[in-house]
């Protein structure tokens, strides 16, 4: 379960009975889209319907079941939010809205580049700038997956920028091997790999182009900045020298 500060009331009203429950708000989204495959209970402050969440008041059992068809908590709680309608007071939804606007900061940074830079990765803090130059702002009650076209449309005006992945051949000496590559390979998708006649290991990775700093980061970290890596320009390349 949820702590009450993290949850937002999802109301019904319906035969002249108020019933609200009390829901994490992405989750909450989620339900009222179809969209939730999760453990409900993971994501609600309590195992209960109320009449007056705030108060603690409870709805009569007997209208529980008329407008249900049953008094069970699990099974109303869903039925609440797909029918009724989330509230969320200014502090939350400026809190949501927060959240998201750094979710989708990171998201866009994760794989965005600069195609007009030979496809450098955007640093986070110059997507934010450019979005702040923009009319575009973040809607607290839908998906950040929902809202990254729409920043992109508005982010283009303002500086070049594409999403894309990226391929890139490491070869991470036989001294660091063994550990390197266990961390190496957890990077992104393993197009293939290879290991040498000298114990050197070779590898050919695919991720978001935006996290090309951090990739490079993490090989030096566990090679001592001894591998060698280029980025694969031709699908049909997948091979290092």
């Amino acid at each position: 379960m949820i702590s009450l500060d993290e949850a937002v009331t999802a109301r019904l009203e319906s035969h002249g009975q108020r019933f609200e429950v009390l829901v994490e708000p992405d989750a909450a989204l989620a339900i009222k889209r179809d969209d939730f495959d999760g453990d409900l209970e993971d994501v609600i402050a309590a195992e209960d319907v109320f009449e007056d969440a705030s108060r603690g008041d409870r709805p009569p059992e007997n209208m529980l079941e008329e407008v249900f068809d049953t008094t069970d908590p699990m099974a109303i709680i869903p039925e609440v939010i797909k029918r009724g309608e989330i509230q969320i007071t200014a502090d939350q939804r400026r809190e949501m809205q927060e959240q998201k606007h750094k979710q989708l900061i990171q998201r866009i940074t994760r794989n965005a580049v600069n195609p007009q830079m030979d496809d450098a990765p955007h640093p986070p803090e110059r997507i934010e700038s450019a979005l702040e130059e923009t009319d575009f702002r973040v809607d607290p009650m839908e998906p950040v997956e929902a809202q990254v076209d729409d920043a992109l449309d508005a982010l283009r005006p303002v500086i070049p920028i594409r999403f894309d992945e990226v391929t890139v051949a490491v070869q991470v000496p036989a001294d660091y091997a063994g550990s390197a590559q266990a961390q190496i390979r957890q990077f992104g998708d393993l197009e293939r790999e290879e290991w040498q006649s000298d114990g050197s290991w070779v590898g050919v990775l695919t991720f978001p182009a935006g996290l090309q700093n951090d990739f490079y980061d993490v090989v030096n970290e566990h090679t001592s900045g001894e591998a060698e890596t280029r980025i694969i320009k031709d699908e049909d390349d997948i091979s290092t020298r």
